[in-house]
């Protein structure tokens, strides 16, 4: 664990205000969720939750599931980076997703690229760029996003992302 240096204090309703600085350095936004971890030792730790991280097994089978069906590579993301993929997308996991992707899920609705040229970039660092994406909703709630990458998808693939979106935001639901 890395000292910041920040001191904060608990107002009388028991907040605390996490510095802005360390919320853009670790992609917080309004609303995400974050998880309440104790120590015997009297520390107190946030780490952001995934909802899509804590599914990351299932979401690994079900790309695999979809890379088969599709014939095309798949990445299913949570709202800051890749947690899943098979085909070439695979060298995407762990990594940053691109503002630029980020954006588009975040429009929530379907994206189709017209041709290679406008596909959007998946992650930086990584030569994968998604031809389509489906943005995961669960109960409202932006968690996630289904991707597929490389060819150009049809009318078939567009729909298996779709489903895979719907799919994987009821199975958080439960």
């Amino acid at each position: 664990m890395k000292a910041t240096g920040i001191v904060r204090r608990i107002d009388d309703l028991g907040r605390v205000v996490i510095p802005k600085e360390i919320r853009r350095t670790q992609l917080i936004r309004v609303g995400d969720p974050l998880e309440i971890f104790v120590s015997g030792a009297g520390e107190v730790i946030f780490k952001k939750y995934s909802p899509i991280g804590e599914l990351s097994a299932f979401a690994a089978s079900y790309a695999e599931v979809l890379y088969k069906a599709a014939g095309a590579s798949v990445a299913i993301a949570d709202r800051d980076r890749v947690v899943a993929a098979a085909g070439a997308a695979r060298d995407a996991v762990e990594r940053s997703l691109a503002p630029v992707y980020t954006r588009a899920v975040e429009q929530r609705r379907l994206f189709t690229a017209a041709d290679a040229a406008s596909a959007l970039p998946l992650c930086e660092g990584v030569d994968t760029s998604a031809t389509a994406l489906m943005p995961i909703l669960c109960n409202g709630d932006l968690i996630g996003s289904v991707a597929l990458t490389g060819s150009m998808p049809d009318e078939a693939m567009v729909l298996l992302v779709k489903v895979a979106a719907a799919f994987l935001g009821k199975q958080m639901e439960e």
